[in-house]
């Protein structure tokens, strides 16, 4: 089969294709080939950081669910205590160990809280840990998604001026004393948004899934706190309870 424009073998035209990326590499500038080493740097630590993050998050989400269902099935805080060491990674895991220690420098692990602000300023400060630890190496991916674009652009403003010293050299407007530079041109930019458009979109859904951990730290805070007021009611209700037996043992025997 020939092809329209001189008869030029369309097989032939086909093979070139695969090497043709691969030639244009070989015979990049330096300049072209620092930036693409740069770009590669940042793609990697890039998805680093996002496959990180996500097994983090998947983790923390799962252990949250259970943590949260064990602490509404438990009635003593020495179980939840016992619970929370499994579940680390939970935000609301770290709250509760953080005011359960609190908690029991006060009362000595047993009887109703003498003061609940130290208790509430443990919570405030245990869910800003938490969710700062979650936060960690994200600055880092903004800092690639915002700058990668511009680092293949500083590329294509090489590239754009080695095409046009090629097309002063050669002394005359042809194609093939732009063309390598133009690909130099294109090649970074593409590594550009290459880098930049999956690290755009982790850090905005990474960024919600903070948001998400944030909300549901500082409800289980309150609810910490709710129950833990409610101490002083149920053990006046456990010394009600036991007086009661001792009368109804008292009166039958």
């Amino acid at each position: 089969m020939q092809a329209d424009n001189g008869g030029a073998p369309v097989s032939a035209t086909l093979a070139q294709g695969p090497g043709a990326l691969m030639d244009l590499l070989h015979n990049i500038g330096s300049i072209a080939l620092f930036v693409l080493a740069l770009l590669l740097l940042a793609s990697l630590y890039s998805w680093t950081v996002i496959l990180g993050k996500l097994s983090l998050f998947r983790k923390a989400t799962s252990e949250s669910k259970k943590f949260i269902r064990a602490f509404r099935k438990a009635t003593r805080l020495q179980e939840i205590a016992a619970l929370a060491e499994t579940y680390k990674v939970s935000p609301l895991a770290q709250v509760f160990i953080e005011v359960y220690e609190t908690y029991k420098r006060q009362t000595g692990g047993s009887g109703p809280p003498r003061n609940l602000t130290p208790l509430e300023r443990s919570a405030q400060t245990a869910a800003s840990e938490s969710i700062t630890s979650l936060e960690r190496r994200m600055t880092w991916l903004a800092t690639i998604a915002a700058t990668s674009p511009f680092v293949g652009l500083f590329g294509t403003v090489m590239g754009v001026v080695d095409a046009f010293h090629g097309l002063g050299t050669a002394g005359a407007a042809t194609l093939r004393a732009v063309a390598p530079g133009i690909s130099e041109a294109l090649i970074t930019t593409a590594a550009g948004l290459f880098v930049a458009v999956p690290a755009v979109v982790a850090y905005n859904q990474f960024t919600a899934r903070i948001r998400i951990f944030a909300s549901a730290t500082d409800d289980f805070a309150r609810e910490l706190m709710n129950a833990l007021e409610e101490v002083p009611t149920r053990a006046a209700a456990g010394r009600a309870q036991e007086a009661a037996q001792e009368v109804e043992r008292g009166f039958f025997n």
